[in-house]
C-alpha cells in the first residue's frame, strides 16, 4: 500500500515537530510518551503523532478561568 498526499501516514507528525509546536524539548516529549500523558502513534518502533489528535489532548488540557469574585 503506497501513501498518497492525503493519506493519515504522510499527516503524521514526528518527535521533533511536535516539540517545536509544543514549545518543549524533545527529551520532555519523549517522557509524556513513556508516561502515556499524550496521544501518539507507533509505527513500527517510530513514535508519531497525528495532529488532529493533538489539537483534541490540546483543548482538553486548557484550563477555564474560574469567574471574577467580587467583594
Amino acid at each position: 500500500m503506497s501513501a498518497t498526499k492525503s493519506s493519515p501516514a504522510n499527516r503524521l507528525l514526528d518527535i521533533e515537530a511536535v516539540a517545536s509546536w509544543l514549545g518543549i524539548s524533545p527529551h520532555t516529549l519523549y517522557k509524556m510518551v513513556s508516561q502515556r500523558r499524550i496521544p501518539y502513534v507507533k509505527v513500527g518502533s517510530r513514535v508519531k503523532f497525528d495532529p488532529f489528535k493533538l489539537e483534541d489532548w490540546i483543548r482538553q488540557q486548557t484550563v477555564m478561568p474560574m469567574p471574577e469574585r467580587r467583594p
